[in-house]
C-alpha cells in the first residue's frame, strides 16, 4: 500500500504567528509517523503542504496513494484552513485517517461546538461569544471566567490573565484576543477543579484510553490552575515543568462518567478514528466538556500516543491501527496490511478495537514539553 502523510509546513509563512510552536511540531509529528510506519511493508511518502490547497493534488504525485495520513492542522499559519484538506481528499476520493472536513470545523468554532454540545445534553460550561468591544455589557455570566479565542486550538491565547474575576480583568482579556487573533472572544465560566482528557480511538466500537490528568505544582500557587500556550509549548517555562500530565486517579463512578461524556461529545461532532476530549472536572464530580480535539497530537512523546502505550499498544502498532481504521471504514475491510516480520497477522475483525482496558490515564492536547507527557 501506497500512504502519504499529509502535514501542514507553515510555521515559517507568518512574521508574527502567536502559534507558531504548535504548527512546527507537525513536522516532528509527520516524521515520527513516517518511522513508524516504515516498519511495516508500506511505501510511505512525506507530503508537506504550505498554502496552496489546489495543489495537494499535484503534490501527492500523479498517481493517487491508496490512503493519506491526514496530519494537516493549518494552512498559511491559519487553523480554518484545516477543515479544506479532507474536503480536497474527499473530492479526490483518496481514504483519509482522521475526522471529516465538518467534524474539524464544528470543533474548531468552538461556540458552534458548544451549542451541539448544550442540544444534544452534554455538559459544558455556559459560554456567551464578544465579537466586540462593545459587546461586553450584554455578557451576563458568574465569575470567574475564562477568556479565549473561539476559533483555536492547542492554547493558543490562553494564559493566567485569561481567567478572569472582575469587569475590568474581562474587558482586557476579550480586548487581547480581539487584537492579537482578529476573532471573537469565547467567554465561557471557569470550572474550579482537576482537568481531565479522554483519549478516544476506534468506530464502531469506540473506546477510552487510559485517562490523564494535569498536575498543577508550585508554579500555580496564588493563580488559576489553567493550562496555558506557554505551559503547552515553553519547554523551559516553570508553568510547563510543574503542569505534568499523569496517569489519573479518580473514583470509579467519577470515571465512568468522564467516559461516557468524552463519546458523547465525539459523537455530537461526528468524530472519527481518534481524539481526545479535554474535561474539567468540579467538586461534586461532574465533568465539563471544554475541548473536543479531533486528529489530536500524535507525536510519540505526546498524550494520546503515552496513553495508547499504556493500553499495551506501541507507537508502530498504533500508526498501523490508525491506517487500519481509515480503510476499513472507507472500504469495509481489512486493509492490506504487510506487517511488520516479527508481529503475527491477526484475523480480519469488522471494526476491531486494539484496546482491551480501561485504565485511568490522561493525555494533553498539543502538548510538546519536551515531550514529557
Amino acid at each position: 500500500m501506497r500512504i502519504a502523510i499529509l502535514h501542514n509546513h507553515d510555521h515559517a509563512l507568518l512574521e508574527e504567528d502567536p502559534g507558531r510552536e504548535a504548527r512546527e511540531d507537525v513536522v516532528r509529528v509527520a516524521a515520527a509517523m513516517r518511522v513508524a510506519l516504515g516498519k511495516s511493508k508500506h511505501t510511505v511518502d512525506l507530503v508537506p503542504v504550505e498554502q496552496d490547497l489546489l495543489g495537494i493534488q499535484d503534490a501527492l504525485g500523479g498517481e493517487k496513494p491508496d490512503l493519506v495520513l491526514n496530519l494537516c492542522e493549518s494552512l498559511a499559519g491559519d487553523a480554518r484552513g484545516e477543515m479544506l484538506v479532507p474536503a480536497m481528499l474527499e473530492l479526490m476520493q483518496v481514504p483519509y485517517t482522521g475526522s471529516s472536513a465538518l467534524s474539524l470545523a464544528l470543533a474548531l468554532h468552538k461556540n458552534k461546538a458548544k451549542e451541539i454540545l448544550r442540544a444534544r445534553g452534554v455538559p459544558t460550561p455556559d459560554f456567551c461569544v464578544v465579537e466586540h468591544l462593545e459587546d461586553l455589557a450584554d455578557v451576563d455570566l458568574p465569575f470567574p471566567l475564562i477568556v479565549k479565542p473561539s476559533r483555536e486550538d492547542a492554547s493558543m491565547g490562553i494564559d493566567f490573565d485569561s481567567v478572569v474575576t472582575t469587569r475590568q480583568g474581562l474587558g482586557r482579556a476579550v480586548s487581547k484576543v480581539l487584537r492579537t487573533f482578529h476573532q471573537p472572544a469565547l467567554v465561557e465560566r471557569f470550572i474550579e477543579g482537576r482537568e481531565v482528557y479522554v483519549p478516544l480511538l476506534g468506530n464502531a466500537p469506540r473506546r477510552a484510553l487510559p485517562l490523564s490528568e494535569i498536575r498543577f505544582g508550585n508554579a500555580f500557587i496564588g493563580k488559576p490552575n489553567v493550562v496555558s500556550y506557554k505551559a503547552k509549548w515553553d519547554t523551559e517555562s516553570a508553568e510547563c515543568i510543574e503542569s505534568p500530565s499523569e496517569l489519573a486517579v479518580l473514583p470509579k463512578d467519577v470515571a465512568a462518567r468522564c467516559v461516557e461524556v468524552a463519546i458523547a461529545a465525539f459523537e455530537a461532532l461526528e468524530c472519527r478514528d481518534y481524539g481526545r476530549v479535554d474535561l474539567r472536572v468540579d467538586a461534586s464530580g461532574q465533568p465539563y466538556v471544554i475541548d473536543i480535539n479531533p486528529n489530536c497530537d500524535l507525536h510519540p512523546q505526546a498524550g494520546f500516543a503515552k496513553a495508547a502505550e499504556a493500553a499495551g499498544l506501541s507507537y508502530a502498532d498504533l500508526a498501523l491501527h490508525l491506517v487500519e481504521l481509515a480503510w476499513e471504514r472507507r472500504h469495509g475491510n481489512q486493509a492490506p496490511r504487510l506487517s511488520r516480520p516479527d508481529a503475527p497477522r491477526r484475523a480480519v475483525e469488522p471494526h476491531r478495537d486494539l484496546h482491551a482496558g480501561r485504565a485511568v490515564v490522561r493525555a494533553r492536547s498539543h502538548r510538546r514539553r519536551a515531550h514529557a507527557q
